[in-house]
């Protein structure tokens, strides 16, 4: 198989692989973005694209509706697991915002609902096991637990297995501990019961651990699996052709957590992950986890894929593609793709302080080495006091947009974090279309975005000051687009986004 990696120069974190007959399935964290947990579909484990989603919003708590002053960033979505037995596929994944382990089931997993059953606590990157009758999950951080599901995997079984099954997981790799092991991926392979982790020793990167033994509590050895350039956290999946390959990730900078493919060699039992073709890649493709959207949807028919995620629809039945993903949930009475054919309409539904609290904000992740976004917003509906733009959105984000005053509107520049928000440049504008954009540099982790508008969509100017961007573990994601509408005085008005446009170049002409 022909790869460089990383296979998507894109924040798809906590990764976990599963093959059915010819086809692989992939499931990622996606925290407090929602519909959440996307399903990606490959036929050859490098090129990927989502199919579905296994859920619309997960809960209707203040975190999740961004009230009372309350959110779920990075709390949403964690560490999912898939695997699929019987001709149902399942889905497990824990939240902190609602201290449960959730486990869904389908049996259509690119076009089907997903059923919802949950367990108090969080079961901390947990792996579903099916075997011989039994459904366990492992789970833990430094010592390494099981603990049995009842046989339609929906509650804990009273009186089954529960116990620590690797003490201390992290020894192998040294005393040296940072982060105690975690990320467990368990795995029958030929009757051996196969156990995968990470940890993170202190100065150094993350380093890939597997242990195996003969039984699910039996006696577990342990190896270094992987200690290079910090890629790991994940399980191994085999080909039709019977070739091995385990499915990790690297801390990328800002762009976020990005897959890797490393090769697998079998020896005396072991899986020994080869360190060939683990050098970050210098250019790389735009992977079909994105796309530009001109919002020119149709009306989806009643038998369509897409009804299996409600909030990709607008409340005539219009539909978002699979791409896009909203900030916390979105209120379905305040966008629309059909009021206005041919544009999404954002509408404020309640006042708010910034960006950070903004329901019904758009997003897709930006992707590496370099991409570029545009905004066409149409903006004669706005009332005193609102915001409404693109931004680059992780805890310290930055935008440009339009405000809207007593005084009349002007385009602005914006960097913030979760403290505090500084207004870099204001430049009057009385047009009523406005066109903005921001260019993500990635390459060699420089990690800067650079933030244009433009009254015409040919020439651009330069605005405010470039963003330094810093992975930041409270919002635990990579950086992305956001397209968004806010009020800070009055709710009522609306703006209408024409399109959004991706480029894998940024800015080099008709810049001033």
């Amino acid at each position: 198989m022909i790869f460089d990696n990383p296979i998507i120069w894109s924040d798809v974190p906590d990764i976990d692989v599963i093959r059915v007959g010819d086809v692989f399935y992939m499931s990622s964290t996606t925290m407090h973005l929602n519909p959440g947990v996307p399903i990606m579909k490959s036929t050859d484990l490098v090129n990927w694209e989502i199919v579905n989603y296994v859920y619309d919003v997960l809960e209707e708590n203040d975190e999740q509706l961004l009230n009372n002053g309350k959110n779920e960033y990075g709390k949403g979505s964690w560490a999912s697991s898939l695997r699929f037995h019987n001709n149902t596929f399942y889905l497990a994944v824990a939240s902190f915002s609602t201290d449960k382990t959730y486990i869904f089931q389908t049996d259509d997993i690119e076009n089907g609902e997903w059923k919802k059953s949950s367990i108090t606590g969080v079961y901390h990157d947990m792996s579903l096991l099916f075997d011989e009758g039994h459904v366990y999950m492992v789970y833990g951080g430094g010592d390494i637990r099981v603990i049995e599901l009842t046989s339609d995997a929906t509650a804990i079984k009273e009186g089954g297995l529960d116990k620590v099954i690797i003490p201390n997981a992290s020894l192998i790799a040294g005393t040296n501990v940072g982060l105690p092991a975690e990320g467990a991926h368990i795995q029958k392979i030929d009757g051996k019961y196969y156990v995968f982790l990470i940890t993170w020793p202190k100065g150094e990167g993350r380093t890939q651990l597997m242990f195996r033994a003969d039984k699910i509590d039996g006696d577990y050895e342990g190896r270094i699996a992987l200690d290079d350039s910090g890629i790991a956290q994940g399980g191994i999946v085999d080909t039709v052709h019977g070739d091995w390959y385990a499915m990790l990730f690297q801390d990328h900078g800002a762009v976020g957590r990005t897959p890797f493919i490393v090769p697998i060699e079998w020896q005396d039992g072991w899986p020994i992950h080869k360190n060939e073709k683990q050098s970050a890649r210098e250019s790389a493709p735009i992977p079909a986890i994105v796309s530009s959207d001109e919002f020119n949807q149709a009306l989806v028919d009643n038998n369509s894929s897409y009804l299996a995620n409600i909030e990709a629809l607008d409340d005539k039945g219009f539909k978002l593609p699979l791409v896009w993903q909203w900030n916390h949930n979105p209120d379905r009475k305040y966008w629309s793709l059909s009021e206005r054919p041919g544009y999404l309409r954002l509408k404020n539904s309640r006042v708010c302080n910034r960006i950070l609290e903004a329901r019904n904000m758009l997003t897709q992740r930006t992707f590496g080495p370099e991409c570029s976004g545009q905004a066409a917003i149409e903006i004669s509906d706005m009332k005193d006091g609102d915001i409404a733009g693109l931004a680059a959105l992780q805890e310290n984000y930055g935008f440009v947009g339009v405000k809207a005053t007593s005084d009349g509107n002007f385009i602005v520049m914006v960097k913030g974090d979760s403290e505090e928000e500084q207004e870099l440049e204001m430049i009057p504008t009385t047009s009523d279309r406005v066109y903005f954009k921001i260019d993500f540099d990635f390459k060699k982790m420089i990690d800067q975005a650079f933030f244009y508008y433009s009254l015409d969509g040919e020439d651009w100017h330069s605005i405010g000051d470039h963003l330094q961007m810093r992975y930041t573990i409270p919002h635990f994601m990579g950086y992305r687009f956001g397209l968004f509408n806010f009020a800070t005085i009055t709710s009522g008005g609306f703006v209408d986004f024409d399109y959004f446009r991706l480029s894998d170049q940024i800015a080099t002409e008709n810049i001033d």
